[in-house]
């Protein structure tokens, strides 16, 4: 039975407490990295671990998760490249739709063909309105998708685009401004679409120490997802971790 993962994400949000994400990509780590990853995301109360990247070239997917289960508690999402990238041993799928783009294979193209084998999986399924915001460096997403991001000073685009997004049924929006961005997404188009939207507003990319995590919860993000910084520098994940959690928000 797997656990419900988006009331869990809801119930953090409507409490006003904020929720830290470490993303890892089985194409770049180890078992034994992996493993002293685990460890440290325990011992800090990281919230989710979310899995995956644009390609997922090797293997290692179903290997990769089944050692965080593991070895830990903390509940584990996938976060595909593709719709196909799937894994039974996960908790929950981010299916994400790029709303920011317009091809439609990245809408809903791809999911047309996943849908047999995703409801197949019984994995719980998060509808996710993926927008990606420019981040001052091409990202794998733009580049495969053939689509240019949000420019980074358009808050007004990102605020319509969730908006839509929302309307459409998404249960969550997540902005990032990719793996290896130069720069965050920032403070002020993450309130504006905080203010404008009742679902919980993921937010990742660029973020590279424990004061732009906080700033980011204090903006209005409920959860920060960071990936390339733990990566180069294992020692961020408790200052972030510290950071992200004394943020509370009355919603």
């Amino acid at each position: 039975m797997k656990m419900n993962v988006y009331q869990s994400l809801l119930e953090k949000k409507n409490s006003g407490h904020k929720s830290f994400a470490v993303l890892i990509d089985p194409d770049k780590i180890t078992s034994s990295s992996l493993s002293a990853l685990v460890q440290s995301a325990n011992r800090c109360k990281v919230d989710f671990f979310f899995v995956g990247g644009s390609l997922v070239v090797s293997d290692h997917l179903d290997e990769c998760i089944e050692q965080i289960k593991q070895e830990s508690s903390i509940p584990v999402l996938l976060f595909p490249g593709s719709p196909a990238q799937i894994s039974k041993y996960a908790d929950a799928l981010l299916y994400l739709s790029l709303i920011s783009g317009r091809n439609p294979e990245l809408l809903i193209g791809q999911h047309v063909i996943s849908a047999p084998f995703v409801k197949k999986s019984g994995l719980e399924i998060i509808s996710t309105g993926y927008m990606v915001i420019d981040g001052g460096a091409p990202t794998t997403v733009s580049y495969i998708s053939g689509a240019a991001p949000i420019p980074a000073d358009k808050a007004e685009i990102a605020l319509c685009t969730a908006m839509a997004g929302e309307m459409l049924g998404k249960k969550l929006i997540y902005m990032d401004a990719g793996s290896g961005a130069k720069k965050a997404i920032g403070e002020e188009m993450i309130a504006l679409v905080a203010k404008n939207i009742e679902v919980p507003l993921v937010i990742g990319g660029g973020i590279r120490d424990a004061e732009k995590a906080y700033l980011n919860c204090k903006a209005g993000a409920d959860v920060i997802v960071v990936g390339n910084a733990i990566e180069k520098q294992p020692s961020l994940l408790e200052e972030m971790a510290a950071a992200i959690h004394q943020v509370h928000t009355v919603s």
